[in-house]
């Protein structure tokens, strides 16, 4: 959880403040960007967004209720940060957005619910409009789009899935939260100042062009 990174980064001697937020509410992102601002100087460099679910359903058995959680939580939540801290980047000239979406957006995924897949493909669409509109600001908006990966998420998946997709990923493993961590490390750095609207597939080799 976030008190656990937030321990882990003092830890390494960095510096790092949790806070709980819900996505879907302007006001909650507002309040964590307020809370960011005084806490590092009125600045926010980097922008990674990282909540997302996932609800395992065909079709048929999905809500309107369920429907509207998921696109809330994983491309809402995404629109209503951004809107929050790209005025700030603007002021500074400068900053970084690191979307996570998921490899499901370009092939329809393997055990995903319809609603998850329909959210990810517009997190991509949104990185691509986000780094064509921003770039004369300075700011980078960048994609990463993990395979399927050992995390929560993946709990309630069947077995025989698990095995498949790992037999089906030439690297032969499925991804670890480092793995993808990585790459969002090496978007939100100076190394990527000269990267936008494009997206990193982290898949093991799973889909590729």
């Amino acid at each position: 959880g976030a008190e656990e990174t937030e321990a882990l980064v003092k830890k390494d001697g960095g510096e790092a403040t949790a806070a709980r937020l819900d996505v879907t509410s302007a006001e909650s992102v507002r309040a964590a960007v307020d809370l960011a601002l005084s806490t590092y100087d009125n600045r926010v460099d980097i922008l990674v967004n990282n909540a997302g679910i996932q609800i395992l359903e065909s079709i048929e058995e999905i809500s309107e209720e369920h429907w509207d959680r998921v696109i809330g939580v994983n491309m809402k939540g995404h629109f209503l940060t951004c809107r929050a801290v790209i005025p700030i980047m603007k002021k500074q000239g400068r900053g970084h957005i690191v979307n996570i979406a998921s490899v499901g957006a370009r092939n329809g995924g393997t055990f995903a619910g319809v609603h998850y897949i329909a959210s990810k493909g517009g997190v991509l669409a949104m990185t691509k409009k986000l780094g064509k509109e921003l770039g004369q600001y300075g700011i980078v908006v960048n994609g990463v789009n993990p395979g399927p990966s050992l995390t929560d998420m993946m709990a309630d998946w069947p077995r025989s899935v698990v095995d498949g997709v790992v037999k089906n990923t030439p690297l032969g493993r499925m991804a670890e939260p480092e793995d993808i961590a990585d790459a969002v490390a090496f978007l939100a750095s100076d190394a990527a100042r000269f990267i936008s609207g494009e997206t990193i597939e982290v898949n093991g080799g799973l889909v590729c062009d």
